[in-house]
């Protein structure tokens, strides 16, 4: 067995139907005073629904959130809570709603608590990413890790399927990159095989019925596993890809990583055949190269395929491909320029994994 370093991130993780009993004990646990909500504007009446439950320990409401977190946003949210009085932040949604909370968390030394709605795995990590000048900067810094996390399988049973599915395939990259990570180690690998091998199996039980609440419980108990390994591993081209995509020509998120996964995982496939060879196994797909198991589920599941039916132009490619070998991060095959090119052009036309040269 290869030597690794394993640190465990501190977090308090509570899962159970019912996130409404438990919100306000949990915010006063905190011990951080009135909580402001913050969401999506999607997502206000369910704000409303935690404010109300909070009772004279809520704050107000900020539900400007958006995606790739833009620096004015930043701005904006701190000078709200500022004046409400605030002490602390509830994070009420997805990727967009949590990555705004690690970033004013930055900005004002705020206490988090998450309860996430979609299935990004954000809220398990200390990773943040804000968006100035067209540049997503990402970074890791431990102030910006939830100090709690509240999972309610209920709460996304109104997340569109289309949706679910998205999001699902973001969590499953995670663990992916994980299981191939420099800094990887036997702990996560388990960890990522597993969260994958459940992830996969609750999208395809929600395919046929998504009011499924086992279905549901199943995707986000997958979702909590990948997000832990986001946040103890590092991330490799996959990453760098997807945020070159959203932070410099706005594509969304999570569309973005359902995209781009199984490509990046075909360009690292020859450098990490025991990682590949794992994901397969938790597809339910051990015969079939994992990148192309991948494909044919995200095909399935009406995923989208193709970076073009997300908005991106052809002629953007060479840039973002410049933009991503500039400065890459760790990954199992070395980043090669033209290859990253031949890899966003297979993306780009929805092809099968490994298509390009």
């Amino acid at each position: 067995m290869k030597p690794f370093v394993y640190t465990a991130q501190a977090g308090r993780v509570v899962f159970r139907a019912d996130v409404w009993s438990t919100l306000k004990p949990e915010v006063a646990q905190l011990g951080a005073g009135k909580a402001m909500v913050l969401c999506t504007p999607r997502q206000r009446a369910l704000a409303e629904r935690a404010l109300e439950v909070l009772e004279e320990l809520g704050a107000g409401i900020h539900d400007q959130a958006i995606m790739h977190v833009p620096v004015d946003a930043v701005q904006k949210a701190v000078k709200a809570v500022k004046e409400a009085g605030a002490g602390c932040v509830v994070a009420l949604g997805g990727g967009s709603t949590i990555g705004l909370a690690k970033a004013m968390a930055l900005e004002a030394a705020l206490p988090i608590l998450a309860v996430p709605t979609t299935y990004s795995g954000s809220e398990m990590t200390s990773i943040y990413g804000i968006t100035e000048g067209g540049v997503k900067k990402t970074g890791k810094d431990p102030r910006a890790l939830p100090r709690t996390v509240i999972y309610d399988p209920s709460l996304s049973l109104h997340l569109p399927l289309g949706i679910s599915v998205v999001s699902g395939l973001n969590a499953m990259a995670h663990a992916a990159e994980g299981l191939y990570a420099q800094d990887g180690n036997p702990l996560l690998s388990l960890l990522s095989e597993d969260g994958i091998r459940a992830m996969t199996s609750g999208l395809r039980r929600l395919s046929q019925q998504p009011q499924d609440v086992q279905a549901r419980s199943e995707c986000l108990y997958g979702a909590w596993l990948c997000g832990i390994v986001l946040g103890s591993a590092g991330m490799s081209l996959h990453h760098k890809l997807c945020h070159t995509l959203g932070g410099s020509f706005n594509l969304p998120h999570a569309e973005t990583h359902a995209v781009i996964l199984p490509h990046a995982m075909a360009y690292n496939a020859a450098a990490a055949p025991e990682a590949m060879h794992r994901i397969s196994r938790a597809l339910g797909q051990p015969d079939t190269p994992a990148p192309t198991a991948l494909y044919e589920l995200a095909k399935s599941l009406n995923a989208p395929l193709a970076l073009r039916d997300l908005g991106m132009l052809g002629s953007d490619l060479d840039r973002a491909a410049d933009i991503a070998a500039a400065k890459p991060y760790w990954n199992p095959r070395p980043i090669d320029r033209d290859g990253i090119r031949s890899l966003l052009q297979a993306a780009y036309e929805g092809l099968a994994p490994g298509e390009f040269r």
